[in-house]
């Protein structure tokens, strides 16, 4: 079932707009009035380099009165972010050497990545792309001409990777120009969704949207972002069921996350949620080493072992991946 349409709620968009962008204010509205109840202690400060933004959706998911709900150590920012780790950088999956045009990057052989906004509707403290120049970056429609271009000049691409930012930020109008102009380059066979936005902002998957996303020429694929089970529940369960049974496939990509789903009763909650859906888990990446960060990194010996456990309580197809992005290698590699 879909989640209800404009008619019957508040629109996505005016959802966003609404979304606490106060620590403050998102600890009050869980019964955490004193903010060194969580477990780093918050700072203001760093909103101003990089903004929380929660949507009442996700929040509502979260445990009220648990300074350690998992949902909530995603989005709050805390003083551990100012830290600064040998090791961790700006820009640890070297985007800006993947860069072939403003907005596209291509890392590996038949596929493009679109830098489709800078806009997100939730941001995770643990965010590659948190410090990534969106600035430079394509803004009208018209400025996506050379990405495009680029595009259509290489007959290996055969899938395009819309991402960002999240591209379900862009309303209806501007999704589909973009998708109709991709669709239009004969060689591309697919388009692929790299979004958080049915996670955190259920809202946003309305008929409109899948009507758009299944009327495309190409195959459409969906690759969505939940790190965690307690994610999978109320309007972001039938959102996702709703674009399964619209017959585009949905794959899961989650992060390995201190405290947050470093454990095997975790992820395999995540997953039964997932795969009860038809949403197939894909990849659990071992963190990618952002600048500010290193608070949330799990132990890769740890990680191993706990897709090792978790393979002998799920069947093979309901088990992701381990892997990383290591920058010049032609594929992510498998832990």
């Amino acid at each position: 079932m879909l989640p209800p349409t404009d008619s019957t709620e508040q629109s996505w968009q005016r959802q966003l707009a609404e979304a606490i962008r106060s620590p403050a204010e998102l600890l009050a509205a869980l019964g955490l009035i004193d903010q060194q109840d969580t477990p780093f202690g918050t700072a203001d400060q760093v909103i101003d380099q990089f903004p929380m933004l929660v949507p009442a959706s996700f929040l509502k998911r979260m445990q009220p009165a648990d300074p350690r709900d998992p949902l909530l150590l995603q989005v709050l920012p805390t003083t551990a972010e100012r830290q600064l780790t040998a090791g961790f950088v700006a820009d640890p999956v070297a985007d800006e050497a993947a860069r072939k045009a403003p907005g596209l990057l291509q890392k590996y052989h038949g596929r493009a990545l679109m830098i489709t906004t800078g806009a997100c509707a939730v941001h995770c403290r643990y965010c590659f792309r948190r410090e990534y120049p969106y600035q430079d970056e394509p803004r009208r429609l018209a400025d996506w001409q050379p990405a495009l271009d680029e595009i259509a000049a290489d007959q290996t691409v055969t899938e395009v990777i819309l991402s960002g930012g999240d591209p379900l930020i862009l309303n209806d109008d501007r999704l589909t120009a973009l998708c109709q102009q991709i669709a239009e380059i004969p060689h591309v066979d697919r388009i692929r969704l790299h979004t958080r936005l049915p996670i955190v902002l259920p809202a946003r998957v309305t008929p409109q949207l899948l009507e758009l996303l299944t009327s495309l020429r190409c195959q459409t694929v969906m690759v969505v972002h939940a790190n965690h089970g307690n994610e999978i529940a109320g309007d972001c369960r039938d959102a996702l069921q709703a674009i399964v049974r619209a017959g585009i496939p949905v794959l899961n990509q989650a992060v390995l996350l201190r405290h947050i789903n470093d454990h095997v009763d975790a992820l395999e909650t995540l997953c039964r949620r997932l795969v009860n859906i038809g949403v197939m888990p894909y990849y659990l990446h071992q963190l990618d080493r952002v600048q500010g960060a290193a608070h949330f990194e799990a132990d890769r010996a740890q990680g191993i072992q706990l897709l090792q456990e978790l393979a002998t309580r799920l069947p093979g197809y309901a088990v992701p991946k381990f892997v990383k992005e290591i920058p010049g290698e032609p594929s992510k590699t498998p832990l």
